[in-house]
């Protein structure tokens, strides 16, 4: 088997910065582990905020630490700097092969989905930000690698588009649509969503928007790995 990884995102309209920040490790046991954190409100300060979160919980998985206690600590980390007055959403997505499984940890309001065997799961246990008291625990979901298995992790900026055109997008819909059209590619999807989530914006989001999609799929048969990063600047 092998792992495929692809991400797009787009900063709310009319800002200079995004509030969201991706950031990758490889984990210490084997696998690769994926932070994705949004600051509260927009811009620069949000982004101060998610990078705050975020390398918090990337130093501590570094570290060989457990997802789940790597939130946790991540969140008592920016309560005790900003005293409880900022929060930020958190979803840690781990590839981890020491126990041949998928992990996804939030810390977010906004679901996380997944693809097992054709089917699709809106994992939407209450989750609260991170930041706001000590000891906020995270929503936890752990599933053995399988080729076929697909997971999405997003910042709620997805999940709220179209709301002001009075247009929602039905992303659960979306990705059934997605699901069945044959084996999943990351890339693809990745772009299929966010721009369809840009067009119910009318081209103008009014939230930063970022979207990782993970799938594990047939190994193609060689050992190279890789990695390809586009940034408009």
């Amino acid at each position: 088997m092998e792992a495929q990884v692809a991400v797009a995102k787009v900063r709310k309209y009319a800002m200079p910065e995004s509030g969201d920040t991706l950031e990758m490790i490889e984990r210490p046991a084997g696998g690769l582990s994926f932070v994705l954190v949004d600051g509260q409100t927009s811009g620069k300060a949000a982004k101060a905020i998610a990078g705050i979160v975020a390398r918090k919980a990337i130093s501590l998985l570094a570290d060989g630490v457990r997802d789940g206690a790597a939130a946790r600590a991540a969140s008592d980390y920016l309560y005790t700097l900003r005293s409880g007055k900022v929060l930020a959403t958190l979803n840690i997505l781990s590839i981890d092969l020491h126990t041949q499984s998928l992990v996804i940890t939030r810390n977010n309001p906004a679901p996380a989905l997944l693809v097992e065997q054709g089917n699709l799961l809106a994992l939407d246990g209450p989750a609260d930000p991170v930041g706001g008291r000590k000891g906020v625990r995270p929503q936890i979901h752990q599933v053995p690698l399988q080729p076929g298995l697909t997971a999405i992790i997003f910042t709620d900026g997805l999940t709220h588009a179209g709301e002001r055109t009075g247009h929602p997008f039905d992303l659960v819909a979306r990705v059934k649509i997605l699901a069945a059209q044959g084996a999943p590619d990351p890339a693809r999807w990745a772009d299929v969503l966010l721009a369809d989530a840009v067009e119910l914006e009318a081209g103008r989001p009014a939230d930063d928007i970022s979207i990782l999609v993970a799938a594990i799929l047939p190994r193609q048969g060689e050992d190279v790995r890789r990695l390809t990063v586009r940034m408009p600047f």
